[in-house]
């Protein structure tokens, strides 16, 4: 298993009646993007205050396991810089209050966020896109061990959302933890390797976002007689559950079970006339818990 870098415990934190963090219970680990997700007022960048020392918890801890705050990086909502100077020298300016950054160091960051090339042009010119690469490299002054991002493309057009997602991955293969806050589904299912989703405070799900999403899977089988498939195939010891959707049978059942399934349909007469697996997206995992969290039938 991977070394845990953040560790929370029974994190918790009221606002007078509000219950903003609920007993949260959250781990992440070096060398990768944790996806930290939720719908607005969740309660993810409450969470992230208190990591970060901003907000005092009621009751839980954090833990860094070693680690100083001065080696976690952080971009929370938009970052500022000085808008007439350049790129480069915005990194120069903040480099003053982080000892032992060096000009090599500083090309090295505008060159791994794609801003070489952009380098000397001002502050003010830059795209949104460019403006939240720029704020990634000035955290990474500081070779941070934990980058936490939370909700780092907002505001950004397509592209600018695009230039952030293919760049977060980067951060975790060079051995940095990532912590992505962000309600953007489909950004945490193509980014991230674990996800953590949260709901009113409380933490309803966390894993490996593969893992979620293959729990998910099903089989959608065509046949010539959707009630007598339906009964049959519902027998069977490897199969959890079936429904009848769109003219299809979609079936929850064990990996590799489709063989014996077409096998048990045959035997019965019943011509099966197509069948595909169907993996269903994070948003559908997502839009599943919160209901069930929300006690919704």
């Amino acid at each position: 298993m991977q070394d845990v870098v953040l560790r929370t415990r029974g994190l918790t934190k009221h606002f007078g009646n509000l219950v903003a963090v609920d007993n949260l219970d959250l781990e992440v680990r070096r060398g990768e993007v944790l996806g930290f997700l939720g719908p607005n007022g969740s309660g993810k960048s409450t969470t992230v205050g208190m990591i970060l020392g901003l907000i005092r918890p009621t009751f839980g801890t954090v833990e860094r396991q070693g680690m100083p705050l001065q080696r976690i990086g952080a971009i929370i909502e938009s970052p500022a810089f000085y808008p007439f100077l350049s790129g480069r020298d915005n990194l120069r300016a903040l480099a003053l209050a982080v000892s032992g950054v060096n000009e090599e160091r500083i090309e090295q960051l505008l060159n791994s966020v794609g801003l070489a090339s952009s380098a000397h042009r001002k502050y003010h010119t830059y795209s949104l896109g460019m403006k939240q690469r720029l704020g990634v490299a000035s955290t990474l002054l500081c070779d941070p061990e934990l980058v936490i991002l939370d909700e780092p493309t907002n505001g950004l057009d397509p592209a600018g959302q695009q230039e952030i997602r293919a760049l977060i991955p980067h951060l975790a293969e060079e051995g940095r933890s990532v912590l992505l806050a962000s309600h953007l589904l489909y950004e945490v299912e193509h980014v991230c390797d674990r996800v953590a989703i949260l709901q009113r405070g409380k933490l309803l799900a966390e894993g490996l976002v593969s893992d979620l999403l293959q729990r998910e899977a099903f089989l959608e089988i065509g046949v010539s007689d959707l009630k007598a498939a339906s009964e049959l195939i519902g027998q069977l010891e490897c199969v959890r559950a079936v429904r009848v959707e769109d003219g299809f049978l979609h079936v929850d059942a064990d990996a590799n079970s489709g063989s014996l399934i077409t096998k048990t349909l045959a035997e019965a007469g019943i011509y099966v006339s197509s069948l595909s697996q169907k993996h269903i997206s994070l948003e559908d995992v997502f839009l599943e818990l919160t209901a069930e969290g929300d006690g919704t039938p």
